[in-house]
């Protein structure tokens, strides 16, 4: 089974580099169900980790993410971005969790393939 670590730096509704490795990540699964496939938010991209979010228009990241937690996919977010922006006092999206860099740089050991966003 193939393993891919996916790595998303991109501020959530602010450009379209996130949004762009959550559909990667979407048609990963849907082209291969067995991939061992683990995704990380760092920088700006933990934002789009937090529950309750209600875009007007246009695509909606936390569905997005909750299409990939229920497809057994790993969904952290660097614990230390989250802190620096208050991330992780807050309710997050189904299965979404706070990781470490610990974890972060096991998973990449661990990886055949590493995708950075």
């Amino acid at each position: 089974m193939s393993s891919v670590l996916l790595i998303a730096n991109g501020a959530a509704y602010g450009q379209e580099s996130l949004f762009n490795a959550l559909r990667l990540a979407i048609t990963l699964k849907e082209q291969q169900p067995d991939l061992n496939l683990k995704l990380f938010l760092m920088s700006d991209a933990v934002v789009a980790g937090i529950a309750g979010q209600q875009p007007r228009e246009g695509y909606h990241l936390q569905q997005m993410l909750e299409i990939l937690t229920a497809q057994q996919v790993p969904v952290k977010l660097c614990k230390t971005c989250a802190d620096a922006r208050g991330v992780s006092q807050l309710a997050l999206a189904e299965g979404v969790e706070i990781g470490t860099l610990v974890e972060l740089a096991q998973w990449t050991l661990a990886a055949e393939k590493v995708l950075a966003f």
